[in-house]
Formats: C-alpha cells, structure tokens, sequence
C-alpha cells in the first residue's frame, strides 16, 4: 500500500470551530478471520444506539484463504458491512488500509477481532462523542478483561489484564479522522500488535489534539496461547527501541508504560554469555561464577512468575522453561531493533516542525477514569 502524504489543512484542530461536532462514525476491524470476529460483530449488531454509517473487516491474512469473512457478519450489519484485502503486513498497516476505505466520515471507531462491546456500547460511543470538542482527536474506552474467579490467573491471563489498564488501546478507540490524517495515520513498521497505539496517541498529542477517556465499555477476553507465546512476546523489544528513536527516552512516562525487566535480562544473558566465553578459555572460577550469576538472575525471574499464578505443574514447567528463554530472545530483539532502526529520526510534528509536546495535564487529557 502507497503511503497517503499528510494534509496540510488537516493538520491539528481549526482554532476556529469551537462547536460539538458530527458524531457520525465508521468502525474499522482488522482481522486473520479468527471465529472471535463472529462475536465481535454479533455484539455489536445488538448494541443499542446509533448504528455505524459503515463497517470495514480489513482481511490480513497473508494467503487470502479461508472462510469468506462476510458470512460472520449478521443480517443487521450486512448493508453497511464491506471486506477489503490488506497485505499481511501488520494490524497498523491493516487499520491504516481500512480507515482510509470508509470515506469522509467524522470518526473512526478502531476494534479488534477479539473484543465484545457492550450491550449499550452504541448509545455510550454516541454520548463520547458529543462530548468531544474541537479540539479531541481521540477517546479511548474502558476495557475490561475477565479472569477466572476459582483460581489465580496464569502468567498470561496476568499479561492480558494488562490491556484493561493500557493508555491508549486500540482494541476499543475511537480517532477523528482530521486526526488521522494531520499524522498519516498508523506508523507500518510497527508490524506486531504492540506500541502502535502509543505511538500514534503520541504523535496525535504532538499535533496538538488530545485524547479523551470515554465511558463506553468494551470486553476483552483473554484468548488461548501456547506454551511458548511469552518467549514470541519478546520481539516487541526492537518496538521499544523504535519507539525511543521516535519520540525520545521519556517517552515510556509520557504513555504510562511499564518499563518491564529489559535490564535484567540483558545481566541475566551476559552472564550466561560471559560463562560460556570462560569456559571454552578454560578459566573455570571465572565460568562458576559467571554460571552461577545466571542461575542466579533465571531463578528469580521464574520464581516471580510462578509466584502469583495457579502454581500447577503444566504452568511451574512452562514458566520454568521460558523463563530460561526469554532474556536471550529479549536481548536478541533489542539488538535487533538497535540495528533496524539505526537511521530512525525523531518524530517532528507537521505543523511545527519542533520536538513533540509532553502528555497535556489531566484537564485535557483524561485517560482512565
């Protein structure tokens, strides 16, 4: 897909319309045609108020096989429901494809293929919306992820619960379309499900709009992972370093980001690297203790995970094993991403052409309430 240049009229609010605006919107969904795309449409087919004047199921699945995602959608939603092919590079690329096919309409309601909005989801949208001055780009929604009530959650149900307290998750958000295009929508590189929403919301922020909270509620249900998911998640460190070049080393306070165990694991893998390399020169102190700093720094980590969770013997060995895996894989991604994104500049606002502003005070910018 062509990258679509920025309009310069588009750029930030019109000082000038100081009135509520239309809150007419369009939902965009980018989906791999998973059955949760069934549930996803199914509530919001029965959620009352208002109705989207149009619906677009971005298809990102990389062969294009499959059950045709239109036979998903209910009878209700059909007459304003199209399908249109991505290029499987990503759900921001997905999102950028499908906001870009709604036509002028005001605002576009961003969904996952995962989530189930509310029974009144509809009405409480109509209600943010209203709400929104001139000057709103975005309004987020309030995410609620379940978890079991019989036992401790898993080290990834705990992961997925995370969602409910993210800053600007795009499984619920609704972005003005004047918004969008003063930034050229979703950076594409950003090829995974991670740090896209930050990043835009920052550069949305930096184009002198800001983000509101809604009170519309969305669910998130915590879906299936295998057992080596955790180790796959480690590939949103080269997002982080991405996210560095672009906007800055505070930029993990301005979008209220845990800064996760990133240090810990590159001790823990140097150690491990550091063990090895006495070893094969023969300096056995050196490598025990080397060894043992691993040993060490990986008990910890498996300790913590295993802690808080059921304490079964299918999640103390998955635990176990990752917890091995993952800080070399994080290491690995975070040099990866150090060397991808070596001639990565720092974002500049269109209209300024300065350094993105901080995060507004909470008068303007209500995240979470």
């Amino acid at each position: 897909m062509t990258a679509h240049p920025p309009d310069p009229k588009a750029a930030g609010p019109d000082p000038r319309d100081t009135g509520h605006t239309d809150g007419t919107y369009a939902v965009v969904i980018p989906t791999l045609g998973r059955p949760s795309l069934g549930v996803c449409l199914r509530a919001l087919s029965r959620a009352e108020g208002p109705m989207p004047l149009r619906i677009v199921l971005v298809d990102d699945r990389p062969d294009g096989t499959g059950a045709p995602l239109d036979a998903a959608v209910p009878e209700r939603l059909r007459a304003v429901t199209d399908v249109v092919r991505a290029d499987a590079r990503g759900p921001a690329a997905a999102r950028n494809t499908g906001w870009r096919a709604v036509g002028r309409v005001p605002w576009i309601v961003f969904l996952d293929d995962d989530v189930v909005p509310g029974p009144t989801w509809a009405d409480d949208l109509a209600l943010d919306l209203a709400a929104a001055t001139a000057r709103t780009g975005a309004v987020t929604a309030r995410i609620d992820v379940p978890l079991p009530v019989d036992r401790r959650p898993t080290d990834w149900e705990r992961n997925t619960a995370g969602l409910a307290t993210a800053r600007w998750i795009t499984a619920d958000m609704a972005y003005r379309r004047r918004a969008l295009e003063s930034v050229d929508g979703f950076d594409e590189r950003f090829r995974r499900a991670f740090r896209e929403d930050a990043d835009l919301a920052l550069r949305v922020l930096g184009a002198r709009w800001t983000v509101v909270s809604g009170n519309r509620s969305t669910t998130h249900p915590v879906r299936p992972a295998g057992r080596w998911t955790s180790v796959r998640l480690q590939a949103g460190n080269a997002d982080d370093v991405l996210m560095t070049r672009r906007h800055g080393r505070d930029w993990w306070s301005r979008a209220a980001a845990p800064r996760g165990r990133l240090p810990r694991h590159l001790a823990v893998t140097g150690a491990a690297a550091a063990a090895l390399t006495c070893a094969l020169l023969r300096r056995p102190r050196a490598a025990a203790a080397c060894a043992a700093a691993w040993l060490s720094g990986t008990a910890e980590f498996a300790l913590a995970r295993i802690s808080p969770g059921p304490r079964t013997p299918d999640e103390v060995a998955t635990m176990a094993a990752t917890s091995v895996l993952i800080p070399p894989a994080a290491t690995w991604h975070w040099l990866r991403g150090q060397f991808v994104h070596r001639g990565t500049a720092r974002y500049l606002p269109p209209e300024t052409g300065g350094p993105p502003r901080a995060a507004r005070p909470a008068a303007e910018e209500r995240v979470g309430s």
